[in-house]
């Protein structure tokens, strides 16, 4: 079933210069670029992605690295995006993610940990039409 998702490549992957590299799995897995844009994002656009985790404690550093330099956002199209995505990216602590994984082989920690992939359907729409307003 070919679906879409959202892929955020965060400040860390475009500071570390690791952009190509990630892309570069992602594009060999088969999924297939429909758009994308480099960015450096506000602080109201962090609140409005990352919406359920506002409140919780994590957040405010979380905010304060997404929003600290340019990232790339992206929307990717193909068999089963979302969970080809998920497994592509590994577990969010970077430290404890499988080799081979995108966050087990680069990533540094828990909170620099490169990428940021929808986890749903619902939460892809969701996103798409936040960072991609006009993609139809």
């Amino acid at each position: 079933m070919s679906q879409r998702t959202l892929v955020l490549l965060k400040p860390d992957t475009v500071g570390r210069g690791l952009v190509g590299e990630v892309l570069g799995r992602f594009e060999a897995k088969g999924l297939r670029i429909v758009a994308m844009d480099l960015r450096t994002i506000d602080g109201e656009l962090a609140d409005q992605h990352y919406a359920e985790h506002v409140d919780k404690a994590f957040y405010p550093p979380l905010r304060d690295f997404v929003t600290s330099g340019p990232l790339v956002a992206l929307v990717l199209e193909g068999d089963e995006a979302i969970e080809v995505v998920r497994a592509l990216n590994g577990a969010t602590d970077g430290r404890k993610a499988a080799p081979g994984t995108i966050r087990g082989d680069l990533s540094l920690s828990n909170r620099e940990n490169l990428v940021h992939g929808s986890d749903s359907e619902e939460s892809a729409s969701r996103e798409i039409k936040i960072w991609f307003p006009d993609l139809p």
